[in-house]
């Protein structure tokens, strides 16, 4: 059971109308590492997950994120007051209320498809979409997401931060900012809290393979650190021992049965490229080139 207290999760100031700052504040509302995603993402997990305190933790944050969703939301709605009622009245009409609406940037979207209202789309216009909901069932790799998640809107928020001056603004921003910080943490603690969480999943990796490091990329530039040293790293750069480093002929194979061989066989004939012949083609004749009657250019 949900319940709406008409109360933000935290004051909104805004100190004047901006169009052109309400649209970037949509990367937050409804883009790829909003808060509308993070609800849903920790939503979906919570009521999935058999972890009495796992869920208790997923359905608590993912609440928390329909609060900064609303935050969000208002400072977007804030922003565009000042637009609203002129674009709605007619005020300033022609080219002087263009001018008011778009600012140097793309918020004639908002205010004139939106109302200046705040709308599920990125700050490009792009809808709100599900795919922003990654989740994949298992809670080692959902948290590890979830971490990587609040790491993202963090450094959005930072950067929504350093676009505005308006005091207010980032004032509430930064709240929204912190919180990523705090979500990120608890995360990591439930994560850890789970003793055997690597590999994700049940399986284990095959051995001869978990700890081999293959420097795919050649040449200057190579650098050797914590990724691809010490004990627990075998550094392979012989190309001989990448290709392939199961020992096979590194070749593609299949087991057909006789009748698809036959009709594997059967193409491969009809479909045949002649190695033996020069045909003429469209390209040479379109080109003016001067031919041979066998379609050899002439010297």
């Amino acid at each position: 059971m949900f319940m709406h207290n008409k109360r933000l999760m935290y004051t909104v100031r805004v100190g004047a109308p901006d169009p052109k700052l309400a649209s970037l504040m949509l990367e937050q509302f409804g883009g790829p590492d909003g808060e509308l995603a993070a609800a849903m993402r920790y939503f979906t997990q919570g009521l999935g997950d058999d972890d009495p305190g796992r869920k208790d933790m997923l359905i608590d944050i993912a609440t928390e994120e329909l609060s900064h969703l609303e935050v969000i939301g208002s400072i977007i709605a804030m922003l565009g007051k000042g637009t609203r009622g002129r674009l709605a009245e007619g005020v300033d009409a022609g080219a002087g209320l263009l001018t008011s609406l778009t600012a140097g940037g793309e918020s004639h979207t908002l205010s004139v498809l939106y109302g200046s209202g705040p709308s599920l789309v990125n700050s490009a216009g792009v809808p709100w979409t599900a795919a922003y909901v990654d989740s994949r069932g298992d809670p080692t790799c959902d948290l590890r997401s979830n971490i990587a998640a609040e790491s993202r809107a963090k450094i959005i928020y930072e950067r929504l931060i350093n676009i505005t001056d308006d005091a207010g603004v980032k004032d509430a921003l930064t709240f929204l900012m912190t919180r990523e910080i705090a979500h990120q943490k608890s995360f990591e603690k439930a994560l850890y809290a789970i003793e055997d969480n690597f590999p994700p999943g049940k399986l284990p990796g095959d051995p001869k393979f978990t700890d081999s490091y293959y420097n795919s990329s050649q040449g200057e530039g190579d650098t050797r650190g914590p990724w691809n040293q010490g004990e627990d790293w075998e550094f392979i750069s012989d190309p001989d021992r990448m290709a392939a480093v199961d020992g096979g002929s590194g070749e593609a194979s299949v087991k057909l049965s006789a009748s698809d061989s036959r009709a594997l066989n059967r193409m491969m004939e009809r479909t045949a490229s002649r190695a033996d012949g020069n045909p003429l083609t469209g390209a040479e004749l379109g080109s003016g080139a001067q031919l041979d009657i066998g379609g050899r250019p002439l010297s």
